[in-house]
């Protein structure tokens, strides 16, 4: 724990990327495999469950310490963070012991996962024997892994990068074996960094994705249009369809297995060849074609399919990429050969599996009367790819391009705030904005990104001036600031107040020059839905 601990505030001290690196490589390095193996699986994003909540944490230190309680709430309000919190209010218990010296292995496997399903009064006793063991920095991170809220300030890719500096290994090979289920052990980290692959790698492991960077610039700066595959850039389930040994896995760009969602589609893919993986994306469609990612939407957010649900939202996947055929690695090859065999695999088969759309013989300038229907025909753009392209690992600029509508837009009033968490919990950062329905505003979205450092500043001194009323956390405000918001698609959603959600709703400007009365009204977000009715 001490080692790590060490690791965790030298990577939230720097900004230096190759610092970052550099600290990550030294400590794997050092660390037996056990604990590197930990390391590993909090360093690339993965995360314990929840053992304790932040709430109950705080009500221990509280009876622990004996300070007032007003003073535990007023603490917590100005950091943001229940660990942290807890872990400044019991520097006065710093008394470090044995426990600084465990292993990290050990205080996960040994003490902090056993606690699960404990009762109330064992946990307490040895959460609290603890953190009089532990100085502050080992302390922070115990807290952090009890309220599964451990996150490291890294990407993948870096850590990637530290883990081929270790082992010497291709960062393309690290990648690709640090994908999927991985659980940590000493001897999945040995198998991670091992000059050969085990033949016992996991079968349903997935390919690192490749993805692509928007286009910022005309597209006839990128040359001929011959030389780019031109597909359409579909609104759905980005994800891999493998079919390994006989048996079928659905793979998410998030790296979930979400096989079992849609049963559809497993039983198309049984058809496929052996050592086959497909990349492509999952998408709801009926004979018509494509329908809005909100009717997906219910595929993804129901705990048991039915036969009703299935018939409400089909789907199909459509493929653009043949990473694996035959067992073999086909990532190295050009997009043009790959694809060719991709259509070549996929005839025959069932029509819930098929090949994306190739859009052939256009100029830039038809292909820009094509982007222009895009949203008409529900999808995000266009997608261009040089046909002699390998399939790279992660954002590589350059080879794959997303060429996007632009977003659509409302003029919103500002109605709510909240503090943000981290290094932002004293800073008021996110935001309920509101549209007119009448003489009434009603709150449409929340965003929390789109103002510079200086604007959040600036915000968050109007927004403690102008508070109106307090809801435990969350600041009514006046109404009187307009912000444009930018989102990507519309649709009908009865948990909302409004009717109505907005997808990924960011802030574009904020807009001093309009006032409040002349924000937009929700008849105007209503006229920006699609014509497909919502689902019964």
């Amino acid at each position: 724990m001490h080692y790590f601990s060490q690791l965790y505030e030298a990577l939230d001290a720097t900004t230096r990327t190759n610092a970052k690196v550099e600290a990550m490589a030294a400590y794997l390095r050092a660390a037996p495999a056990e604990d590197a193996a930990w390391a590993v699986f909090f360093l690339t994003g993965r995360r314990l469950t929840r053992l304790i909540s932040g709430r109950t944490l705080r009500e221990w230190a509280l009876r622990l310490t004996g300070l007032p309680e007003w003073l535990v709430i007023d603490a917590h309000a100005a950091v943001g963070d229940s660990a942290e919190t807890v872990t400044l209010l019991l520097d006065e218990h710093e008394t470090a012991g044995e426990g600084a010296g465990l292993p990290l292995h050990r205080w996960l496997e040994e003490r902090i996962l056993p606690l699960r399903g404990q009762a109330a009064e064992h946990q307490y006793a040895e959460v609290t024997a603890w953190w009089r063991a532990l100085p502050r920095a080992e302390r922070f991170v115990l807290n952090k892994l009890l309220t599964g809220g451990l996150r490291v300030g890294v990407s993948s890719l870096l850590v990637v990068r530290a883990l081929a500096a270790v082992s010497g290994l291709p960062r393309a090979t690290i990648s690709h074996r640090l994908m999927g289920d991985w659980r940590p052990s000493a001897a999945a980290y040995r198998a991670l960094i091992a000059e050969r692959a085990s033949v016992a790698d996991d079968r349903s492991r997935p390919y690192p994705f490749f993805l692509a960077s928007p286009l910022e610039r005309a597209p006839a700066a990128l040359g001929s249009p011959q030389d780019w595959l031109v597909e359409w850039k579909w609104d759905g389930i980005r994800a891999q369809l493998i079919r390994r040994r006989g048996e079928i896995f659905l793979w998410s760009r998030g790296e979930e297995l979400i096989t079992e969602r849609f049963p559809e589609l497993v039983a198309a893919a049984a058809r496929l060849p052996d050592g086959v993986a497909l990349d492509g994306e999952v998408l709801a469609w009926d004979a018509e074609g494509v329908l809005p990612f909100a009717r997906l939407q219910t595929r993804i957010g129901r705990d048991r399919l039915t036969a009703r649900s299935l018939a409400q939202a089909p789907v199909i996947f459509l493929a653009f990429d043949l990473l694996e055929e035959n067992g073999s690695d086909l990532r190295p090859a050009p997009l043009a050969l790959r694809r060719q065999r991709l259509e070549t695999v996929l005839e025959g088969m069932p029509a819930r599996l098929a090949a994306s759309p190739r859009l052939e013989g256009l100029d830039w300038s038809e292909l820009a009367a094509l982007r222009a229907q895009a949203r008409a025909r529900q999808v995000e753009g266009l997608m261009l790819k040089r046909r002699d392209s390998a399939y790279g690992t992660g954002r590589q600029r350059g080879a794959w391009w997303k060429w996007k509508i632009d977003p659509l837009s409302v003029d919103a009033v500002l109605v709510y705030a909240q503090a943000g968490s981290g290094r932002r919990a004293n800073l008021f950062t996110d935001y309920t904005f509101a549209v007119w329905r009448g003489a009434e505003l009603v709150p449409i979205a929340k965003a929390y990104s789109g103002l510079s450092d200086a604007e959040i500043l600036s915000l968050d001194r109007w927004i403690r001036r102008h508070t109106v009323e307090r809801f435990g956390p969350v600041r009514q405000v006046a109404p009187e600031l307009v912000f444009e918001l930018a989102f990507e698609g519309i649709s009908r959603s009865p948990r909302h107040k409004s009717g109505l959600a907005l997808r990924f709703p960011r802030i574009a400007r904020w807009r001093m020059d309009k006032p409040a009365a002349a924000a937009d009204r929700l008849e105007h977000l209503s006229a920006l839905l699609p014509d497909e009715p919502p689902a019964s």
